[in-house]
């Protein structure tokens, strides 16, 4: 006897999840990260709780709503209990904004109410207030008819509740009553969570969850993350944002497994004929490649010349540049004969010098991810010292970088990760994190004394899905560019940088 109700419980279900993505159903919030993150908006006629600390956000969040609103040509109120309308629009004019697209209402207790002869006897001081407000909002309502409404905040109705049950009841009225007259409502809460707050998390649609801290150095990090949103498909997890002249800036979270699709394993020769050989005939389209070495052997440069050798060919290529500036690697990789300004003025190559105190992690994956999609062959990230830094805790590195090569691989973008040791010399050289398991390929460079001079040496230690020499190799850099020399089958221990020279004759014959 349950079926035939349980069917049509299940038909309207899906009745209202296929309708939610008719365009004309969602309410656009005006962000484009956070539309995404939703699905695509937010259900008209229904009630959504933004929650944050003070400074999060929120009501930033809100004016983009309404004046996106605006732009469609919907009417909007926002509703202040707490800010005057003087300081909003003090807060939009910084941000460039005109709010004269929908009205504001304040609700604020005027100078006759604080005179000692208004104070309440008979009743309590709070059930006046509410009455006369809850009166005054619907009123306002009624007359404007708006399809927008911001209720800012919960905080102040709150109070003037006086009781949990009280004030239960009235989110409720002002829910239902919203919802009759067809709104779509957003309600600003800057309170902690705490057990009463879970009585109105019940009652909203959705809710929005705004973060905010302070790490020891560097700018600000502020997060987002949808809590709950009925009937809704939608993107779980924090989101990073960020507050600029001109609004809110969302970075979804990136989702390798989004992007999947077929990869043509393409290879890409690096130009440089002993490189080439060491690598199978270079590297491939999908992969990625960690180059490992100390400080100043030679890794940046040999990623600048994969990043050449692709413009050359006609395709893009990105570098995203963490420690060192863009006319210092410009500079010195044309004293190498590798010339990226060319490129970089035509546009094949694109050079973004990174800041990890003030840029977040999901503006830089999403700043990569951006570069992938617009079909950059090669990326470059110099280093991994300085994504690691970027980040604000550390044990998420690996998931990240994870991700973010999964995501990259599945493009079809050759990846190269520059990766700096601690140390010059030695058997003991370490990464700051170990992302040698997750890169397909990873080439090892290295300081060995002979002689009586430092030279250098690359090798490639591991290359899944290809052949590959296993040689140990002398690597130069010079006016005429990148030098690879002969197999050093005479030394023995190379690696550990003071090998054994087991040959007869010069041990470096000086010319490649």
């Amino acid at each position: 006897m349950t079926t035939p109700e349980g069917s049509h419980s299940a038909a309207a279900v899906n009745v209202e999840t296929a309708a939610r993505f008719d365009s004309p159903v969602l309410a656009a919030t005006g962000i484009q990260g956070l539309d995404d993150v939703l699905g695509g908006g937010l259900t008209r006629e229904r009630l959504y709780l933004i929650e944050g600390p003070p400074g999060a956000g929120k009501t930033t969040i809100a004016v983009q709503f309404l004046l996106e609103g605006a732009r469609l040509g919907e009417s909007g109120l926002y509703i202040t209990l707490s800010e005057t309308e003087q300081e909003l629009r003090s807060v939009a004019a910084s941000h460039g904004w005109s709010l004269d697209g929908f009205h504001i209402f304040e609700v604020m207790p005027n100078q006759e109410a604080l005179r000692g002869e208004q104070q309440y006897t008979v009743f309590h001081p709070a059930e006046v207030e509410l009455s006369e407000t809850t009166r005054a909002i619907r009123e306002t309502v009624d007359r404007l008819k708006p399809a927008r409404v911001v209720f800012d905040s919960l905080s102040e109705l709150r109070l003037l509740a006086g009781s949990t049950l009280r004030y239960r009841r009235q989110v409720l009225a002002l829910k239902q009553f919203l919802a009759e007259r067809g709104c779509t409502v957003l309600v600003l809460d800057d309170a902690s969570a705490g057990e009463h707050e879970l009585h109105v998390q019940t009652l909203a649609h959705g809710i929005i969850v705004l973060e905010q801290s302070q790490p020891e150095y560097g700018n600000e990090r502020r997060r987002l993350r949808v809590m709950k949103y009925r009937g809704a498909a939608y993107s779980a997890g924090y989101h990073d944002f960020v507050i600029r002249r001109g609004g809110i800036a969302l970075f979804r979270r990136l989702t390798a497994a989004e992007s999947r699709g077929p990869v043509s394993m393409e290879k890409l020769p690096s130009g440089v004929h002993g490189i080439d050989v060491l690598l199978g005939g270079g590297i491939e389209r999908g992969t990625s490649t960690l180059m490992a070495g100390a400080a100043g052997s030679g890794k940046s440069s040999l990623a600048a010349q994969f990043v050449l050798a692709a413009a050359e060919r006609g395709q893009h290529a990105a570098m995203f540049l963490f420690d060192e500036s863009v006319n210092t690697l410009v500079t010195r990789c044309a004293g190498l004969r590798i010339d990226l300004r060319p490129h970089i003025d035509a546009g094949t190559i694109s050079v973004q010098q990174v800041d990890p105190a003030e840029l977040c992690p999901g503006e830089l994956l999403h700043a990569v991810a951006a570069a992938a999609q617009r079909g950059a062959a090669v990326i470059v990230i110099d280093s991994l010292n300085g994504y690691l830094n970027a980040l604000p805790e550390e044990r998420f590195l690996l998931i990240q970088l994870h991700e973010l090569l999964t995501y990259l691989g599945e493009k079809g973008v050759a990846t190269i990760i520059v990766g700096a040791q601690r140390g010059l010399i030695g058997p003991n050289m370490q990464t700051p994190a170990d992302a040698s398991y997750l890169a397909d390929a990873v080439v090892l460079l290295r300081y060995f004394e002979a002689g009586g001079e430092v030279h250098q040496a690359i090798s490639v230690v591991k290359k899944r899905g290809g052949a590959h020499e296993r040689s140990i190799r002398e690597f130069r850099l010079s006016s005429e560019g990148i030098k690879v020399g002969e197999p050093l089958h005479q030394f023995r221990g190379v690696l550990t940088g003071t090998p054994v020279y087991e040959g007869s004759g010069p041990p470096i014959r000086g010319k490649h």
